[in-house]
């Protein structure tokens, strides 16, 4: 089949081996257009991965009451924030969406109701991302909405249905931070490298062990593990993308760590592949 028939016909026939799954700690959306250590990172991963079919992300910059998918033909290019460079703004991500990818991703939900979104696009947590790992733009992608109401364990559930989908050449990609405050950002820092504050290194070394021993129920409860935790997660939406990505990782799959440093003592760009 070919690329741009995907969003037309047939997400694609099965594949004899699942495609990977990735958690990407997306950062700065300066990441988008500035060449350091991380977007090597990124880039290098995509070539150790074939090449998808198509893209489902979730990403920490899209919470809606419900959870919907992204269905358009043409997703527009979101820039989601502000205070930036002009060059920032004119970054344009033209990838194809996938409307059957978007069908077929809501006929595999049971447990939740997915509707169909014909407004939102690409935002940052996105786009800055995946045009590292294909530059190109010739990779149809949609997006996943993370519904603000639900405690994490739906969003582990849900994600879990849609493991079929690896099997069908596309990529699920998260989007996010695993310790993300910005409220503690020591901008004073940004530039001095893996620097962490005592609670952001604890959470982080906690749960990248979750991460690798597979115990996945403390990654669910994170609001358990104490203060570390709750400084390192004042608010879950960069968080459950890393629990979404999480919840597609079959027993025996090998479980690696790639871009495994802070920035700015309150945020970690700590990144997963799975597969």
């Amino acid at each position: 089949m070919k690329l741009n028939d995907l969003h037309q016909l047939n997400i694609s026939p099965d594949h004899s081996q699942a495609m990977p799954v990735l958690f990407l700690g997306h950062g700065s959306p300066m990441n988008a257009i500035e060449e350091n250590e991380f977007v090597e990172g990124f880039r290098n991963i995509a070539k150790t991965i074939p090449k998808p079919a198509a893209i489902l992300c979730v990403s920490a910059h899209w919470e809606t009451r419900g959870t919907f998918v992204t269905a358009m033909e043409k997703p527009r290019t979101i820039h989601d924030f502000g205070g930036f460079p002009k060059a920032l703004y004119d970054v344009q991500y033209p990838a194809p969406g996938s409307p059957a990818l978007a069908d077929e991703s809501k006929s595999l939900v049971t447990a939740a109701h997915i509707e169909s979104d014909y407004q939102w696009g690409l935002d940052h947590g996105a786009w800055s991302v995946i045009r590292h790992l294909y530059p190109k733009a010739d990779v149809p992608v949609i997006q996943m909405s993370l519904d603000y109401l639900q405690p994490p364990r739906y969003h582990y559930d849900l994600m879990k249905e849609l493991a079929p989908l690896r099997k069908k050449g596309i990529l699920i990609i998260g989007s996010g931070n695993m310790v993300h405050n910005l409220r503690l950002v020591a901008w004073d820092k940004f530039d001095r490298s893996n620097y962490a504050f005592d609670w952001a290194l604890e959470a982080g070394d906690k749960m990248k062990k979750y991460i690798l021993n597979g115990d996945h129920k403390q990654l669910i409860n994170y609001r358990c593990h104490g203060k570390a935790f709750e400084l390192a997660i004042p608010t879950p939406e960069h968080y459950l993308p890393l629990l979404s990505v999480m919840a597609l990782k079959e027993e025996q799959e090998e479980v690696m760590l790639f871009n495994d440093k802070a920035v700015a003592g309150s945020l970690a760009m700590t990144s997963v592949k799975i597969g």
